[in-house]
């Protein structure tokens, strides 16, 4: 009977690199990535928790990946594994539970699985000293960007996040190998690479050889690679006026910054253990702009944590008005068991935390509207992601700063291509290819 398997990826961006591995390496051993709605023999789920609903989803594709084929193997890894193997293993039918600290052997550990009816659980505490767990990777399912992770851990303790509990200390890829993989993945026709981490700002803090993002970003440039790099997220307190520079005056590095605001109330900041005040995170977006003016700035913001009022509340929006940022991902507040946040007074009523989230969300749309229109009529270098599924003739892709891009072609493209930008069709920006030659 051929080996069947389906990966199911809740989460971040390193979760999906994660994820990518294991499907090469269990293609590698001769198993065979079941189609469409297939039942699959092996069914793993690489689990989140950063936020209730997150922890909610995992479980249910656990229980829904059970329900769809009784007599099949369920796994369950990642952050949920990691922080409460206990809890998950209540839930009957799933055969083993993997924490982030087993991931890269779980190929192996599934040569020793338990029988049905039984758990088998591998998870190890995180240690000081625990290795950067390197997972080389050749090939990603979207064709033309890949993945790399060169960071993982956090010990920012911010008051409300359990990630440090599920991903550990800070640890780091050697810059050697970053440039080695950068290489490899440019080598197999990859166009653009997102450098991804847990901490990506503190990329380096952990090695012998002192160096960091900053560093390893010059080191890059020097290879003059046929590739583009995409930085994920990166906290304010980490972004300097030198990799600003960087990004005004190098093409091959995405005009995109990720920047975790969470609140625009200083009060608010200092109970959620962030490091910045709301005017240090105005001063460097307006700096950002000012040298980048169409980089796109995505900002992520937490709406009812505990003990912010409605002037907190204000202050925020009030902030994230005035600021040239393009986009929100806007998380309505989760208490997660285990972090100080969870036992803080001030809990905000429900019904109040979801109307400032939708009003949140709601200005986001209103950024993102007017960022897209700065954008029209000029080019962009767009990397093509296929055709329109609803739209003929269609392919879409994305710009170096992250514009959503429609454009009209007469072939399946595969290469960057210059798209001048026309209009906003919905949440795109429509625009006709430009002769290359």
């Amino acid at each position: 009977m051929t080996k069947s398997f389906k990966i199911i990826t809740l989460g971040c961006k390193v979760n999906q690199y994660e994820s990518a591995y294991l499907h090469e390496a269990l293609a590698d051993a001769g198993w065979k990535r079941a189609a469409g709605g297939d039942k699959a023999n092996l069914s793993i789920i690489n689990t989140c928790i950063v936020t209730q609903t997150a922890s909610h989803q995992s479980r249910q594709e656990i229980r829904r990946a059970i329900r769809e084929n009784p007599e099949g193997i369920v796994v369950a890894t990642g952050c949920y594994a990691q922080a409460f193997p206990g809890e998950l293993s209540e839930i009957e039918g799933i055969r083993l539970i993997a924490g982030n600290t087993e991931k890269g052997k779980l190929p192996e550990s599934l040569l020793n699985i338990a029988e049905p009816g039984q758990v088998r659980i591998l998870c190890r505490a995180f240690e000081h000293g625990t290795p950067f767990d390197f997972l080389p990777i050749k090939r990603f399912s979207d064709r033309t960007r890949a993945f790399l992770k060169i960071q993982d851990g956090c010990q920012s303790f911010c008051s409300y996040c359990i990630v440090p509990l599920s991903r550990g200390p800070y640890r780091s890829l050697p810059p050697q190998r970053v440039l080695s993989m950068i290489e490899s993945l440019a080598y197999e026709g990859y166009k653009e690479i997102v450098m991804t981490g847990i901490h990506l700002g503190k990329y380096g803090i952990d090695l012998k050889n002192v160096t960091n993002l900053n560093r390893l970003l010059v080191s890059i440039a020097q290879e003059k690679l046929p590739v583009r790099i995409r930085l994920s997220s990166l906290e304010i307190t980490e972004i300097d006026m030198a990799l600003i520079d960087m990004m005004a005056s190098n093409p091959w590095l995405c005009r995109h910054f990720h920047i975790p605001l969470q609140s625009g109330d200083d009060g608010v900041l200092k109970k959620m253990n962030r490091k910045y005040t709301a005017r240090h995170f105005a001063k460097l977006i307006e700096s950002i702009h000012d040298k980048v003016p169409l980089a796109a700035i995505g900002i992520d913001v937490i709406s009812g944590f505990p003990g912010e009022d409605t002037v907190a509340h204000q202050n925020t929006c009030s902030l994230i008005k005035d600021l040239p940022v393009s986009y929100l991902h806007v998380f309505p507040f989760s208490p997660r068991p285990g972090t100080p946040a969870a036992t803080f007074d001030g809990r905000i009523d429900s019904r109040v935390i979801k109307q400032r989230a939708t009003a949140l969300r709601q200005l986001g749309q209103e950024k993102r509207l007017t960022f897209y229109q700065k954008c029209l009529n000029k080019e962009f270098m767009v990397l093509p992601e296929g055709w329109h599924p609803k739209k003929e003739g269609m392919m879409k892709g994305k710009s170096d700063n992250y514009l959503p891009a429609l454009f009209p072609s007469s072939e399946d493209l595969d290469q960057l291509v210059p798209v001048f930008m026309e209009s906003v069709e919905g949440n795109m920006v429509r625009g006709s290819m430009l002769n290359s030659t």
